[in-house]
C-alpha cells in the first residue's frame, strides 16, 4: 500500500489489516508526521524496524476511554509530551497562563494536562495495569533524576516514580527504542530490561547493578540544597556516551533509580537513514478543518543538519538532551530533503533554515570526542576556545552552496543562530562574507545575552569582547559588500549572577548601541540546567561559589525594565532601580543619562549617592532565593522577537 499517517483509530488499522498495535503512542502535541516532530521520528523508525505503531494525539485526560481508542498493544506503550515540556509549553516565565499553543490544532490552548508524562501513564496504568509503558521526549528526559520544578517551586523525584512508568529513554531515542523494542518483541520483561544505554529504569535491590556512582539519597537532596547542587553536578559531568558512567539516586532504602550511561550518538550513515524515512511532512490531515497546526509554518521548508552543541550555555539543557558530540547529515540527505520540499505546491522558494542547535556546528569539536568522547571537567569553546577546537567552516560552506545552487530555490536562511565565537575562531572569513552576502535577510540574530563578563560567565558565554569584535567584522563585512543588515541581539534579563549593578550595565551598552529591543527575556528556569541548578540552591555547581539570584518578582521587573529604559511605562521601575543601584547620576539631561528627571528633580527624590552602590542583599526585591520562596509573578512577553533601531548619524 501507498505511504500514509499511522492509525490513530481502530477503522484505520482495519484498512491497514491490523487486529492489534505492537506499540500505541501517546503524545501531547497533534500528530504531525514530520523529522522535526519526536513522535514521527520513533513511530517511523520503529515501523521501518517491522513494528505496527499507532498514534494516540492529545487524548483526554479526563477521560479513561480516550486511551483505550486502539485497543491493548501487543508490547507497550510510549508515552511523550510532544516537542515541549508541558509547563513550558503552558506558562510564561511569570507563570501566567500562555493564550496559544502551536502544537495543537488552530492553535487552541487546554488540549494537554500540566505534567503531561505523569498525567497520562497514570490515566493508562488506570486502563491497562500490567502493560509495559516506556517514557521519552524532552519532558521525561530533562526529569530523568531528581529535579527543581519552577512551576511548583519544589525539588520533585525523578519522573519515572511519579508517573508510574516502567522506563525511561532519554536524551536521542533512535538507539534504545529499537533495543527496547526488540527486548520486549522477544519475550524479555520489561522489568528485567536493565542493559540499554541511554535508559533509565527502577529498582528496589542493586545485586546485579555494575560500575556505577551512588548520588545523595533524594532526603539529602530535600533537607540540603548545597547537596543537591553537588549531586547535579555529577549529573552534569556524566552526560557523555563514552566517559559518562552509571548513576544510582536512592529513594530511601528499598528504592532506586537507575540511570545507565547515554546512547552513543548516530553515524553520518544513520542519521540519514532516520531522515529519509517515509514521513508525510505535514500534520494529520483530520485537524484541516480546525486550522491546521501552527508549529508547521516555522519547520515545513526548513531542514534539520545536525544535533548536538558544544557551546554549553548554562541556560541550555541541549547537554542533558541530546549531548555535547556533533552528528550530522551527510550533503547529499539534505540536498534530497530539499529537492522534496521544492516540489511543495506551497513552496514559495525560501529555505527558512539549514541548522539545528547550532547551525555551524557540522562535526565534533575534536578528533577526540569520536572515540573517546567530550572532556567531562572541560568546555570547548568557554571560557576560550580550546587549543584542540577544529573551528572550520568549509563543510557548511560547501553545503549551502549545493542548496543555493537548486532549482526553484531563491534564498536560503540561516535562522537558528550561528556562534559568533565559533565564526571568529574559524581563521578563515569565508563564511562570515557568505552569510552576509546569501544567508541574512536585513537583520541576523545572534545571542549574546548579557554584556557583563560576570554575568556571562555564569552563564557559559564568552566575554563581551568577543561579541564586540564579532559586531565590528560583521559590520565592516556589510559595508564591503554594500548591504545595509544589522545585528538583533537575543538578550536575558535576571540570570543568576545579575545584580542591579550588572543589569544597569547592561542598560548603558544598549543606549550606547541606539538600540531598545521592542521584548525582553527574563530567566526562565527549566528543568536540568546549570542556570537553574543556581536559581535554586544559589551555588554555582561548577565551582560551588555562592552566586546572588534575582528571584523577587519585582526586582525582575526592574532589571526587565531597565533593558526598556526608553518605554515611558517603564519610568517609575527605572527611576527605582537606579537609585538601588546608587546610579541617580544615569538621571538628567545629560547624554549618558537613561531618563530625564521628573518635575525637575535630579534625583527624583531620595537616592544612594551617585557610585556608591546599595548592597544588593539589602535593597528592595532583592536577595538569594531562601528555602521554601516562590518565584512569584513577574509580567514578561510571550516571545523574544526583537526590532533594531538604527541610531541617528550612523
Amino acid at each position: 500500500m501507498k505511504n500514509d499517517y499511522l492509525p490513530m483509530n481502530r477503522n484505520d488499522m482495519s484498512i491497514r489489516g491490523w487486529k492489534q498495535c505492537d506499540f500505541v503512542y501517546v503524545s501531547g502535541d497533534a500528530y504531525v508526521d514530520h523529522p522535526s516532530f519526536g513522535t514521527a521520528i520513533i513511530s517511523r523508525l520503529l515501523e521501518a524496524r517491522g513494528y505496527k505503531v499507532g498514534i494516540i494525539s492529545q487524548p483526554d485526560w479526563k477521560d479513561k476511554k480516550s486511551i483505550e481508542v486502539l485497543g491493548r498493544p501487543r508490547l507497550g506503550f510510549l508515552v511523550s509530551a510532544g516537542n515541549m515540556d508541558s509547563m513550558v509549553n503552558h506558562y510564561s516565565v511569570s507563570k501566567k497562563r500562555r493564550k496559544e499553543d502551536s502544537y495543537t490544532p488552530g492553535g487552541v490552548m487546554g488540549k494537554r494536562p500540566d505534567y503531561a508524562v505523569v498525567v497520562y501513564c497514570n490515566l493508562i496504568r488506570s486502563a491497562y495495569k500490567d502493560v509495559p509503558v516506556i517514557i521519552g521526549g524532552i519532558e521525561a528526559s530533562l526529569r530523568r533524576l531528581a529535579h527543581y520544578d519552577y512551576w511548583s517551586d519544589k525539588l520533585k523525584r525523578s519522573v519515572l516514580l511519579d508517573s508510574q512508568a516502567d522506563l525511561i529513554s532519554y536524551g536521542m531515542g533512535e538507539r534504545s527504542i529499537v533495543e527496547i523494542a526488540d527486548a520486549l518483541d522477544s519475550g524479555l520483561d520489561v522489568k528485567d530490561i536493565t542493559f540499554i544505554d541511554g535508559t533509565v529504569y527502577k529498582t528496589k535491590s542493586l545485586e546485579s547493578v555494575y560500575d556505577y556512582k551512588m548520588l545523595p539519597d533524594y532526603e539529602e537532596l530535600l533537607r540540603d540544597k548545597k547537596e543537591y547542587a553537588k549531586s547535579f553536578y555529577v549529573q552534569y559531568s556524566n552526560t557523555d556516551p563514552f566517559s559518562g558512567k552509571r548513576l544510582v539516586e536512592p529513594y530511601g532504602n528499598q528504592l532506586f533509580v537507575v540511570q545507565n550511561p547515554p546512547s552513543k550518538p548516530l553515524s553520518q550513515e544513520e542519521m540519514d537513514e532516520v531522515y529519509a524515512l517515509p514521513y508525510m511532512r505535514n500534520y494529520h490531515p483530520s485537524y484541516e478543518e480546525l486550522g491546521g497546526v501552527p508549529a508547521i509554518r516555522e519547520i515545513k521548508f526548513s531542514l534539520i543538519s545536525n544535533r548536538g552543541c558544544f557551546g554549553a550555555c548554562s541556560f541550555c539543557a541541549l547537554t542533558f538532551h541530546q549531548g555535547r558530540i556533533i552528528q550530522a547529515r551527510s550533503h547529499e540527505s539534505l540536498v534530497e530533503e530539499a529537492r522534496l520540499l521544492t516540489e511543495e505546491p506551497d513552496f514559495k522558494g525560501y529555505i527558512h533554515d539549514v541548522g539545528g542547535p547550532t547551525a555551524d556546528f557540522r562535526f565534533p569539536a575534536c578528533e577526540k570526542q569520536l572515540t573517546s568522547g567530550a572532556c567531562p571537567g572541560r568546555q570547548c569553546l568557554f571560557p576560550e576556545p580550546c587549543k584542540n577546537l577544529r573551528a572550520d567552516h568549509s563543510d557548511y560552506i560547501a553545503l549551502l552552496r549545493k542548496l543555493r545552487a537548486l532549482p526553484k530555490v531563491k534564498k536560503v536562511f540561516i535562522r537558528s543562530g550561528i556562534r559568533f565565537d565559533y565564526v571568529l575562531a574559524d581563521s578563515n572569513r569565508k563564511f562570515l562574507k557568505e552569510l552576509c552576502e546569501f544567508h541574512v535577510s536585513g537583520q541576523l540574530k545572534v545571542a549574546p545575552e548579557h554584556v557583563a563578563d560576570k554575568v556571562l560567565t555564569r552563564m557559559g558565554k564568552p566575554r563581551n569582547s568577543v561579541y564586540r569584535q564579532f559586531v565590528k567584522e560583521y559590520k565592516e563585512m556589510n559595508q564591503r559588500l554594500g548591504k545595509e543588515q544589522y545585528l538583533v541581539p537575543y538578550l536575558m534579563s535576571s540570570h543568576p549572577g545579575s545584580s542591579m549593578k550588572e543589569a544597569v550595565e547592561l542598560a548603558e551598552y544598549l543606549r550606547d548601541l541606539g538600540y531598545m529591543p521592542e521584548q525582553v527575556q527574563d530567566f526562565y528556569p527549566t528543568p536540568s540546567t546549570v542556570s537553574t541548578c543556581m536559581y535554586y540552591t544559589g551555588y554555582d555547581c561548577r565551582t560551588m561559589e555562592q552566586v546572588y539570584v534575582p528571584v523577587n518578582p519585582h526586582e525582575k521587573a526592574m532589571q526587565r525594565a531597565l533593558i526598556q529604559y526608553r518605554n515611558p511605562r517603564n519610568y517609575d521601575l527605572v527611576t527605582e532601580a537606579l537609585k538601588i543601584a546608587g546610579r541617580t547620576d544615569l538621571i538628567g539631561y545629560d547624554k549618558k543619562c537613561l531618563i530625564r528627571p521628573r518635575n525637575g528633580n535630579r534625583d527624583g527624590g531620595t537616592a544612594a549617592p551617585a557610585g556608591k552602590a546599595t548592597p544588593a542583599g539589602k535593597a528592595r526585591g532583592t536577595g538569594h532565593k531562601a528555602a521554601g520562596q516562590g518565584a512569584g509573578e513577574a509580567r514578561r512577553p510571550k516571545k523574544t522577537i526583537r526590532n533594531i533601531h538604527k541610531k541617528k548619524g550612523t
